[in-house]
C-alpha cells in the first residue's frame, strides 16, 4: 500500500501497536519503555519515514535545530552563499532551511522574515544583504554584505575597496587611461566602496575621473544594458570597462558584440564577483573574485558561535578578494 500524505506520530502507534505517549517517549529519548518497545517503534519510525514537525519539536523543546538563511531572491550572489553555508553546518547537528519571499526591492524584508520564522522554525539566522540590521530577531543573527556596510550586528564581507582598486590598476597596467565604470545599485555599501575604489587607482595615476565614463549599471544583466550603451556612445569612447559586478560585466559584453565590437580587441571588460557564469562567457571574464562560498561559511561559524551563548571573538569578518586574469582584457 502507498501512504498518502504526511506520516503522523498516531500512524507510528498503531504500526507498532503502541499509545502514542509511548512513541512520544521513544522519540525524546525518555525512560520508561522497554528495550524492545523501543526497538520497534524505531524500525517503524524508520520503515514510516516519519519526521516530528518543526513547530512540534519547538514547542516541546523551544529549538528546532534549523539554522535559516534568508535572502530576498535568489540569484548567482546569494546561491554561492547557500553553497558555502550548507558545506559548513553539515558538522554543527543542525539544519539549513532557505527561505527567499523574492522581495529585492521592498526596504525591510529581513524583519517580516524574521516574525515569520524566529521562533518557531529557526534557532538562529544568516541574512544576506539586509536592507537593514535592526531588525528584532529575538533569534541569532549574522549578516553578509549589509546594505549600509557593518554595524553593531555580526557581520561577514569582502573587501570591495581593495578588490575594486586591483581591478582598476590592472587595466591601468595594461595601458588603458580612458576605463569607463559601470557601478552597482547605488543603496548599497559595496557599491559605493567599488566605485571609491575605481576612483582611488585613477587618482593615485595622476587621472582626473571622466563624468560621461562614469554609469550606474543596477547589478543585473537588464538593468546594465542601457547605461553600457550609454558608455560604448560617448565621443571619447573608453578602451576599457570596470563592471561593478559579473552580471554586469557580461551585459556590457553582450551590448559590445551587438555594437560589432570584439572582446577584448576593441574593448577589454573587467567584472567582479567571479560568480560561476563568469567563467562560461565568450571570451571567459576577467574579474575580481571574492569568496562568496567562504563568506556563507563564515557566516555560519559565526553564528554557531553565538548561538552556543559564547562571546563573539570577532564582530565582523572582512575577507580578501583577488585578481582572476580570463580573457577580456587585453594591453592597449
Amino acid at each position: 500500500m502507498v501512504r498518502q500524505g504526511r506520516v503522523t506520530i498516531n500512524d507510528v502507534a498503531r504500526t507498532a501497536g503502541v499509545s502514542v505517549a509511548t512513541v512520544s517517549k521513544v522519540i525524546n529519548g525518555r525512560y520508561g519503555v522497554a528495550g524492545a518497545t523501543s526497538e520497534r517503534v524505531r524500525e517503524v519510525i524508520e520503515q514510516l519515514g516519519y519526521e516530528s514537525s518543526l513547530v512540534a519539536r519547538s514547542l516541546r523543546s523551544h529549538r528546532t535545530n534549523v539554522i535559516g538563511i534568508l535572502v530576498a531572491e535568489f540569484e548567482p550572489f546569494s546561491t554561492e552563499i547557500l553553497k558555502g553555508a550548507s558545506a559548513a553546518i553539515a558538522d554543527t547537528g543542525y539544519e539549513l532551511l532557505a527561505y527567499s519571499g523574492h522581495t529585492a526591492s521592498v526596504v525591510g524584508w529581513e524583519r517580516r522574515y524574521l516574525s515569520r520564522l524566529s521562533g518557531t522554525l529557526i534557532d538562529g539566522a544568516v541574512l544576506v544583504t539586509p536592507t537593514v540590521v535592526d531588525a528584532d530577531a529575538g533569534v541569532p543573527v549574522v549578516a553578509i554584505d549589509p546594505h549600509s556596510g557593518p554595524s553593531g550586528l555580526p557581520t561577514v564581507d569582502s573587501d570591495n575597496l581593495t578588490g575594486a582598486v586591483v581591478a582598476t590598476e590592472h587595466l591601468l597596467r595594461l595601458g588603458h587611461r580612458r576605463i569607463g565604470f559601470l557601478g552597482g545599485r547605488p543603496d548599497l555599501e559595496s557599491s559605493r566602496l567599488r566605485e571609491e575604489g575605481y576612483r582611488l587607482a585613477l587618482s593615485r595615476a595622476g587621472i582626473e575621473v571622466d563624468p560621461a565614463l562614469v554609469r550606474v549599471g543596477g547589478y543585473r544583466r537588464e538593468t546594465a544594458e542601457a547605461p553600457a550603451h550609454e558608455l560604448l556612445d560617448v565621443p571619447d569612447r573608453p578602451t576599457a570597462v570596470f563592471a561593478a559586478n559579473d552580471l554586469s560585466a557580461i551585459a556590457t559584453i553582450d551590448v559590445a558584440r551587438s555594437r560589432g565590437m570584439r572582446v577584448p580587441d576593441d574593448l577589454s571588460v573587467i567584472g567582479f564577483d567571479n560568480v560561476p557564469e563568469s567563467a562560461l562567457t565568450s571570451p571567459p571574464l576577467t574579474t575580481i573574485s571574492q569568496p562568496m562560498q567562504r563568506m556563507g561559511s563564515e557566516a555560519i561559524r559565526l553564528l554557531v558561535g553565538l548561538m552556543s551563548g559564547a562571546p563573539p571573538q570577532e564582530i565582523h569578518v572582512r575577507l580578501p578578494t583577488e585578481l582572476v586574469e580570463r580573457s577580456t582584457c587585453r594591453p592597449l
